[in-house]
């Protein structure tokens, strides 16, 4: 009755392999996982030039947009 369990276990195992590699397998995690770090890369760049706006309003070297000189 083990020997017929093993070998069940090892036929789901090469069936579960097989779809995994036929979907895609590690190449779309790659891609999606760079896809996921060019966006990261983005967002930390869009907020780096926010902070750095803010920054030079609250220390006053820049008018908030709208504001013009009386």
């Amino acid at each position: 009755m083990e020997v017929v369990t093993l070998l069940i276990a090892v036929a789901a195992l090469v069936i579960a392999v097989a779809a995994y590699t036929r979907t895609g397998g590690i190449q779309d995690l790659r891609r999606q996982v760079d896809s996921l770090s060019s966006a990261s890369e983005t967002v930390r760049e869009k907020t780096a030039d926010a902070v750095a706006r803010l920054e030079r309003l609250i220390r006053g070297r820049e008018k908030p947009p709208g504001e013009g000189e009386p």
